[in-house]
């Protein structure tokens, strides 16, 4: 899976007004109901059906029934419309949840983080491909951000450390979604699922199996690469116990 755009790459300057509001109104010229949030909605939609590649200023105008050079006038660039759409997702995890209020519930305030990002991805595959290490910060990004610290206070960790968390929580889960958007691809690319693929492998497998090269292999159960494994609460669960023993020591040697 390559990357195919970077958050953060165009005016950062005009990415920020238009985000925290301070320059929406085009100067001159609007066309009668189109709006920033408008164009955002509408690329958004766009590349969660087909993909980043197909957001355009072409196609957008297309979608809106405007010029393109209407777009133009609310947004300099795709650039800048890109941190726009992410600003407008990663905010949607946020919508009715009230936050955590028990300083104790820090457990679940991270299973509830990991769960709404896997669910962010897999509703909108094509933010595994944008580059986000240096993601404009909006409204929306720092009000998650601000709740999931709030949620993790309890821990008692170190600022560093809280960031940490979050870090590896959501490192994790945009693992286990690149798994499930790559098994995908390869099986829209090729029309072969993923059943039929290993499953083709399987007398060279056998063959080597039986050679006696690779015993710990030769060794699992049928089992072992099952589908059915829900490798995601497995995973989520160990990083939990591990935080749990974390804050236990803490608390213990103070």
């Amino acid at each position: 899976m390559t990357t195919t755009d970077t958050s953060g790459s165009g005016d950062v300057s005009r990415s920020l007004e238009l985000l925290w509001g301070t320059g929406e109104r085009p100067s001159r010229g609007p066309k009668p109901g189109l709006t920033l949030d408008r164009i955002v909605t509408a690329a958004v939609r766009v590349a969660d059906a087909e993909g980043m590649p197909a957001v355009s200023m072409r196609r957008l105008s297309t979608e809106l029934g405007t010029g393109t050079m209407s777009l133009y006038r609310y947004v300099p660039g795709k650039a800048e419309l890109l941190d726009l759409m992410l600003d407008r997702v990663v905010g949607e995890p946020l919508e009715g949840d009230p936050g955590q209020t028990d300083p104790e519930a820090w457990p679940d305030a991270v299973r509830e983080m990991a769960a709404a990002h896997l669910a962010l991805y897999r509703s909108h595959p094509w933010l595994l491909k944008v580059n986000q290490s240096r993601t404009v910060l909006g409204p929306s990004a720092v009000r998650g951000l601000d709740a999931s610290l709030s949620a993790l206070r309890g821990m008692g960790l170190s600022d560093p450390e809280t960031i940490s968390v979050i870090i590896a929580v959501q490192s994790f889960v945009s693992g286990i979604a690149r798994m499930e958007l790559d098994s995908a691809e390869a099986a829209q690319q090729t029309g072969q699922s993923e059943e039929d693929f290993w499953r083709s492998q399987e007398p060279y497998l056998s063959k080597a199996m039986l050679s006696g090269d690779y015993p710990s292999l030769a060794e699992l159960s049928e089992d072992a690469f099952s589908s059915q494994f829900d490798h995601f609460t497995f995973g989520l669960e160990r990083l939990v116990e591990g935080f749990q023993a974390l804050v236990s020591a803490r608390a213990g040697a103070a």
